[in-house]
């Protein structure tokens, strides 16, 4: 009586179940599998007639398995030296909030005239001429507008005593008008 030779489809439970022996997972035997028919069909030329395929489809999966448990162990290095690197290279989050607090709260006690001064050029961007335009002051007025603003906040920086008014003693000032800026010439709106 003539052996019917095994074929890939007869030998797919096994395979799985080996897999699922060396992963103790269900999903991760179900890749294996497929890894290792991915691998024996690009493999295949170098199968030798007689050499018995369920042995050798065992024996892809097998490697195939350690080679994954060698890519993971690499990756998990990888990873765990990544996580020193960002742990010495980011300072912890908190102290950026921190920080972040003490530059708005410094930001929020300059006298209103250099807060806007300094936003306009340093947060929207502005040249100092389109600032100063903006204001409706000339450009000299909005460089020592920047400049004592500046100063106070390097001076909070340094840990020196802020001189700064609290914002609730800050004194009042009108409400900003609009302006219509054309040109680099300024049109009060009343």
């Amino acid at each position: 009586m003539l052996r019917k030779r095994p074929d890939v489809l007869d030998l797919l439970v096994p395979l799985r179940r080996y897999a699922r022996s060396l992963t103790r997972d269900s999903a991760q035997a179900d890749d294996l599998v497929h890894d290792t028919l991915v691998r024996a069909l690009e493999r295949q030329g170098s199968l030798r007639p007689g050499t018995n395929l369920r042995t050798w489809l065992m024996t892809v999966l097998h490697n195939a398995f350690i080679d994954d448990q060698r890519r993971r162990k690499v990756e998990a290095r990888y990873a765990d030296a990544l996580g020193h690197i960002v742990e010495e290279a980011t300072p912890p989050a908190q102290e950026g909030h921190v920080r972040l607090a003490q530059v708005r709260e410094a930001f929020g006690r300059l006298p209103a005239e250099q807060r806007e001064a300094l936003h306009l050029v340093t947060i929207e961007g502005l040249a100092y001429q389109e600032a100063a335009d903006v204001l409706g002051i000339p450009i000299g007025t909005l460089m020592s507008r920047l400049g004592r603003a500046r100063a106070a906040l390097r001076n909070i920086e340094s840990g020196g005593v802020s001189r700064l008014p609290a914002p609730e003693d800050a004194p009042e000032r009108p409400a900003p008008r609009l302006r219509v800026v054309e040109g680099g010439t300024s049109t009060r709106a009343s």
